[in-house]
């Protein structure tokens, strides 16, 4: 009989008919991406393959990575792949630009799409005007949700390349003569000086990274920066905030902590706080891998 194994509350992003997550184990997870499947690292993939030998090579895929043992890595693939193709999100009508990139990503997390579509109720039932900044905004799956959902958005990354496949995803998501901005900068920089522009966001989304640096070479450091990143945050909400939204995928950060920072910053507003993990379901056996965690803060709605 099996065991029924009791996990802690999280998101899962079911709702891909492109993409799915066809088998993890040993340290890799085989992907469907639209028509190609590719296999990746994933680190917290610590359990073995069901029904493989211990270090069997695996089977059925178009692009394999292969990390390097001190960093990096390549990828091998079995047939000439196009240097990119599209994959459609059908619940809401949104279309990405995928592309394997020398550092093992695609350009997309779809873990994410729970995210995107909680974005997305958010700005409908507000039933105004929405405009959203969306912070190491990198390829832009959200603004492109914020966007198609009716709100104007300000996409800020410190690298040029990703703001440039943002501005080419929003394209294909019919959204090239949406209110967006497309800024490639420093986050940090960019909002102090958002403040003393006097601008205000009705929400914002971030996904800070461990480390980094900025378009002019600017350091970021999690534990050194985050705090000050979002007071300077808060003092960019308006008088009528929606929500406010950190996505993390480093180990520094647990849900109880994102938790208590939003608790912290916006504590004296009525509202709710969310936080967990996100993830993505395993087609083969069922099981969930845990992909990163998120903090929500959201205005009662209707009272917005």
């Amino acid at each position: 009989m099996p065991i029924a194994v009791q996990r802690p509350p999280l998101l899962v992003a079911d709702r891909w008919r492109d993409y799915q997550l066809v088998d993890c184990g040993d340290g890799m997870k085989q992907e469907r991406w639209g028509p190609y499947t590719l296999v990746r690292p994933d680190p917290q993939v610590l359990w073995p393959r069901t029904g493989a030998e211990p270090g069997a090579r695996w089977e059925h895929w178009d692009g394999l990575y292969h990390r390097g043992e001190t960093g990096g890595g390549r990828w091998e693939f079995r047939r000439p792949l196009p240097e990119h193709w599209e994959i459609r999100y059908d619940a809401l009508g949104l279309t990405f630009k995928i592309r394997p990139t020398s550092f093992k990503h695609t350009g997309l997390f779809p873990e994410q799409a729970v995210n995107w579509d909680w974005i997305d109720s958010a700005v409908r039932s507000a039933g105004r005007e929405v405009s959203v900044l969306n912070l190491f905004g990198y390829t832009g799956a959200a603004t492109c949700a914020a966007a198609r959902a009716g709100a104007s958005v300000c996409h800020v990354d410190a690298s040029e390349g990703m703001v440039k496949w943002c501005r080419e995803n929003a394209a294909l998501c019919g959204l090239r003569d949406s209110p967006i901005r497309f800024i490639a900068d420093d986050c940090l920089r960019f909002v102090r000086r958002e403040v003393k522009r006097g601008r205000r966001y009705d929400a914002v989304v971030m996904d800070p990274p461990t480390y980094g640096r900025g378009s002019t070479g600017e350091m970021w450091r999690l534990e050194d920066n985050l705090w000050d990143l979002l007071q300077e945050c808060r003092a960019l909400l308006s008088d009528r905030p929606l929500f406010f939204l950190i996505n993390a995928y480093t180990a520094r950060l647990s849900p109880t902590v994102v938790a208590n920072l939003l608790a912290q910053l916006l504590g004296d507003r009525h509202g709710a706080i969310a936080a967990g993990e996100v993830g993505l379901p395993i087609h083969r056996d069922g099981k969930v891998l845990p992909c990163g965690i998120y903090g929500r803060w959201e205005a009662p709605r209707g009272a917005a």
